[in-house]
């Protein structure tokens, strides 16, 4: 995937694209789309906002882990422009990027270079083998980031963001996220009307509500499709926020009190009070990262009997409090 030709000028930023063989096409694709078009939309200017570029171990053809090919412009080892950002995309297997020591000497290079460098899903793993996310902030793909937070234990990993940013470092969370990412570098570049326009072109979320958290918990309704609790968890997750008890669920699902504890926990591993309470701290969350309603009010929204309720779970779960869960994360669009 070639970028159409376009006149370069002082004002017009290079993104560099960073893939390989195995590549997650989405990786590279969607942040693609993401920064092609501003060109588009602002074509009466004379300078594109943009101009993109594919990088990988050669130019040429470069297959994805889905099968689908796409045309790197140029090699990394022979790339010498002015680069404004530089991403790294992800994969499913990243240990061949991980040993390349040319690769990681060029990233950290890079990173001194660019104004500022990032990383889409398991991309992640490659700033942090080349020492670009030590000390920092980060994130990667839901499914990977207890192993990011073992193997690199300087790392603080931030399992529910969407997207992190700290200091001229971003890394983003699974796949689609990179383009929340991207969406989010077009608004710190071009402001946020131009961002909004991307977003409303590609009918996606300008800031998409709420984390990680939001494909986990909820989702176990699909993993137990055509078990015994799959209508009872799809329920549960439009009513979590209303007063409930056990044995109401177990009333719900047609059960016994003591056979619905049995089967909750063989379906889903957690027990009913533990599952209904992710249920509502994934509900706060969503509501402190977005809104500026009082502790309480969220608490309450959410099906907490009061703050105090929810300073517990967020304690459990997060290890910190909700006052400094909105602090860290309000501002930072994670």
């Amino acid at each position: 995937m070639r970028q159409t030709k376009t006149k370069k000028t002082a004002s017009t930023r290079t993104v560099a694209l960073l893939g390989f063989d195995g590549v997650a096409a989405l990786d590279i694709t969607g942040p693609y789309e993401v920064f092609s078009l501003p060109t588009y939309l602002a074509q009466d200017k004379a300078a594109p906002p943009y101009r993109i570029v594919l990088l990988a171990d050669h130019a040429g053809p470069v297959r994805s882990a889905s099968g689908l090919s796409l045309i790197a412009d140029a090699s990394w080892r022979k790339f010498h422009d002015k680069v404004d950002t530089l991403l790294v995309c992800g994969g499913p297997e990243m240990k061949p990027q991980q040993s390349n020591r040319q690769l990681l000497a060029w990233l950290r290079t890079m990173a001194r270079r660019t104004r500022r460098i990032g990383s889409i899903c398991t991309g992640a793993f490659l700033l942090a083998e080349a020492g670009l996310l030590n000390n920092r902030r980060a994130t990667t793909h839901w499914s990977e980031t207890a192993r990011l937070a073992q193997e690199y234990q300087s790392i603080t990993v931030e399992p529910d963001a969407i997207y992190v940013k700290d200091g001229q470092v971003y890394t983003s969370a699974g796949i689609t996220a990179g383009m929340d990412l991207a969406l989010a570098l077009v608004e710190e570049d071009l402001g946020r009307d131009m961002a909004l326009a991307v977003a409303r072109m590609l009918v996606l979320f300008l800031k998409r509500p709420g984390g990680q958290s939001q494909f986990s918990t909820q989702l176990q309704a699909q993993t137990v499709e055509g078990q015994r609790l799959a209508s009872l968890l799809s329920w549960l997750a439009d009513h979590h926020h209303q007063p409930m008890t056990v044995e109401e669920m177990a009333s719900q699902a047609g059960m016994s009190p003591r056979t619905f504890a049995r089967v909750f926990v063989t379906e889903t591993g957690d027990t009913p009070a533990l599952h209904l309470e992710k249920l509502r701290l994934e509900h706060a969350v969503r509501l402190l990262e977005t809104t500026g309603t009082s502790l309480d009010m969220t608490a309450q929204a959410c099906g907490f009997t009061g703050h105090e309720q929810l300073r517990r779970a967020f304690q459990r779960h997060k290890g910190i409090t909700p006052q400094a869960y909105r602090q860290r994360f309000q501002r930072t669009g994670c």
